[in-house]
């Protein structure tokens, strides 16, 4: 039946086809590893008073692991701990979902001392260029005293 199939490569592909693709997935993970922890979105925003967001970081939380795709911190506000702020108050929530741990990636280039400064381990580097490497993280979350 392959014969019949064909592929299409999108540059933009619609909704309906991510989320079929993903939900598809899920569906054989569920198969696999049957009761996991579903995937679900995380955003954590600085804004200013006009509500434009002026920092923040997007991953997502699945299968007990908190996952940071993406952290900025706009160029006036850097070195006065958002950046920290931000990654505390994703692993806070990644917590309340039951997440165990928590690993991001970045370029030599951006902010790999950063991470070593809050607890992160380099797991893996990959040559990105001849200049930079793509570097992983990862760290164990803890519970605070009390919770």
């Amino acid at each position: 039946m392959l014969g019949q199939q064909y592929l299409d490569v999108a540059d933009d592909p619609a909704e309906a086809d991510v989320a079929g693709l993903l939900n598809g997935l899920e569906a054989f993970n569920e198969q696999q590893w049957p009761g996991h922890q579903p995937g679900h979105a995380l955003g954590v925003f600085a804004r200013d008073r006009r509500q434009a967001a002026v920092a923040g970081l997007l991953g997502a939380t699945y299968g007990g692991w908190l996952y940071v795709q993406y952290i900025w911190v706009s160029e006036p506000l850097r070195g006065q701990g958002l950046g920290r702020r931000l990654i505390q108050a994703a692993e806070s929530r990644a917590l309340e979902r039951g997440c165990h741990s928590v690993w991001l990636d970045t370029f030599s280039f951006q902010a790999p001392g950063f991470y070593r400064r809050l607890g992160f381990e380099q797991f893996g580097e990959l040559d990105w260029s001849a200049e930079h490497k793509r570097l992983f993280f990862y760290k164990r979350l803890e519970r605070a005293v009390g919770s």
